[in-house]
């Protein structure tokens, strides 16, 4: 059987720290060998086999006793450092991305390439819900339309003081959200259903996820499987916004007035 040899050239750069020190020294200007051994601190005879080694794999050429990249050298450089920027992203935005995965929100993987994520920490466990609550709060005077499957005291509170400073409120819940919020939320449940400024729609499929969205901000809310908050990602990329937008219409577009669903209980 044949040796995969991409797969072979990678894990053998992968393999040394030395060898992506060489690479990305080379990377920035050609260096004669000398050079390379005081910038990277490893000893000549390792500069020499890791240079013989790149040499080998036509990543690097020596021209006037200097080593240099090769073109497909430098990609291999770039890819490198892609890959490892990829896997830090993973890092940071892997709770939330998974979170997301796992109630079928469809979340695109190009809306982590840039943005603002807030995560619940041990030390700080409500910082995601804190967060939310803030740009709730913040939106007076915008049109809000947002999605929760979770109904608390602060959502409500913020909620309230939007609309005091002229918001518009747009909310789609589920069912289990219209329970709660009648047996322990009455006098914000009763202004739902009287404020001119405030439409709810309650979806008959359970909501995993949150949303909040205004102006040319989306704030996509990942909470794990007690329905606690864990993760806010705020974003202006259109491709959030166009996904955020997608969602919000879909569930509304199969969801029914607060009105009729109270009404009928």
């Amino acid at each position: 059987m044949a040796s995969d040899t991409g797969t072979d050239d990678a894990q053998y750069l992968a393999g040394s720290p030395v060898r992506v020190a060489i690479l990305r020294t080379l990377d920035r200007e050609p260096h004669r060998p000398a050079a390379i051994t005081e910038t990277v601190e490893a000893t000549r005879t390792t500069v020499g086999r890791i240079l013989s080694g790149f040499r080998e794999r036509n990543w690097v050429v020596k021209r006037n006793g200097a080593y240099r990249l090769t073109p497909t050298g430098e990609r291999v450089h770039d890819a490198y450092e892609t890959l490892l920027d990829e896997v830090d992203r993973a890092d940071r935005y892997g709770q939330f991305a998974a979170e997301l995965e796992r109630v079928g929100a469809g979340f695109p993987a190009a809306g982590l390439e840039r943005g603002t994520l807030t995560a619940a920490t041990d030390c700080d466990p409500l910082a995601a819900l804190d967060r939310v609550v803030e740009l709730v709060r913040a939106a007076g005077g915008s049109r809000v339309r947002a999605v929760s499957p979770i109904v608390t005291a602060q959502y409500n509170e913020a909620a309230a003081a939007a609309l005091e400073r002229g918001a518009s409120v747009e909310l789609v819940i589920d069912r289990d959200v219209v329970e709660t919020s009648v047996a322990e939320f009455g006098p914000a449940t009763d202004r739902a259903l009287t404020d001119d400024d405030t439409n709810v729609y309650v979806t008959a499929e359970a909501i995993g996820y949150g949303l909040f969205r205004r102006d040319d901000l989306a704030c996509v809310i990942a909470y794990d499987a007690s329905n606690n908050p864990r993760c806010a990602l705020e974003s202006r990329d259109p491709v959030v916004l166009e996904w955020a937008d997608d969602r919000f219409e879909r569930l509304v577009a199969s969801a029914t007035p607060l009105s009729a669903v109270v009404a009928e209980s």
